[in-house]
């Protein structure tokens, strides 16, 4: 009996805590309800947060916009800032030969000397060389080379006095120039046939 009784209360007992646990987890229920479903916005107030959204999304495509145009202008004042003043760095360079020109021109009127002359001017010559070199520009080498239509103009054709200059240049009448690399100026050159 007495193993009946024990039963009886442990029975007692589990229906007990039991039912001490279903209010809690009842209220546990509730909260997560709760939680996961937040505050219904009325329509005036779901048309006032769409609103603000709209105004500013317009605010910040306004402000894009007017710093693409701010950003095209500068861009176009500095291309054309370029193209105007591209060729400052040149002209300064070339104007200290341009004032050793004037000065051997001045001292030919009175020189008697014809080789200093010529000196003086060779002198000036290979500076306007040098300047030119520092510039990026070369001249295309004509002396005996094959002829090449992307860097030499043909200007005339004339028997080659051997057959190993058939196609070479004979003859250069004006000298062509290159750019960092690219033609500026075509050499105009005879051509042995």
């Amino acid at each position: 009996m007495m193993n009946e009784t024990n039963e009886e209360e442990l029975l007692k007992e589990e229906r007990q805590q039991t039912q001490d646990n279903e209010p809690v987890q009842e209220s546990e229920n509730q909260a997560e309800d709760k939680e996961e479903t937040p505050k219904e916005l009325t329509v005036e107030e779901q048309l006032g947060k769409a609103q603000q959204e709209i105004d500013d999304l317009n605010d910040s495509l306004l402000r894009k916009i007017a710093e693409f145009d701010n950003y095209r202008k500068r861009t176009l004042k500095e291309k054309t800032e370029l193209i105007l003043n591209g060729g400052e760095k040149t002209i300064t360079a070339i104007l200290p030969v341009l004032d050793d020109m004037e000065r051997a021109m001045k001292n030919m009127q009175t020189a008697t000397d014809v080789a200093a002359v010529l000196e003086g001017v060779e002198l000036i010559y290979k500076k306007f060389i040098s300047i030119l070199e520092h510039q990026g520009v070369k001249a295309i080498d004509t002396k005996e080379a094959d002829f090449n239509v992307d860097l030499h103009e043909a200007i005339a054709q004339l028997p080659a006095p051997t057959n190993e200059m058939k196609g070479k240049i004979i003859d250069c009448t004006l000298t062509g120039y290159t750019m960092n690399e690219k033609v500026i100026r075509h050499a105009q050159v005879v051509v042995g046939i």
